[in-house]
């Protein structure tokens, strides 16, 4: 599923427009991206969880001279699957 067809199928179960039920899933984003960027977690209880995450400094090795490359340390993001997520997955 793409966004526009999650922006048509949201329009379709909530009674929204398809420009209102997009603004949302826009705000939704907008929103999340917020929060993770400023080191908060969005957690939606039973169906994911949206962190910011710090991976340590690390050496590894250019696969084409072997020489040693230093990589930094650096912040990510992690989403972790809710169990209603999953159960459905387990169901398909």
């Amino acid at each position: 599923m793409n966004k526009k067809e999650l922006v048509t199928a949201i329009a379709e179960r909530s009674g929204l427009t398809q420009k209102n039920a997009d603004s949302m899933i826009k705000s939704f984003c907008d929103i999340v991206c917020e929060q993770v960027g400023s080191g908060e977690d969005v957690n939606l209880t039973g169906y994911m969880k949206f962190s910011q995450v710090e991976r340590k400094a690390r050496t590894a090795h250019n696969p084409r001279t072997r020489e040693p490359i230093a990589i930094p340390a650096t912040k990510t993001v992690k989403i972790q699957a809710g169990s209603k997520l999953k159960a459905a997955a387990k169901t398909s």
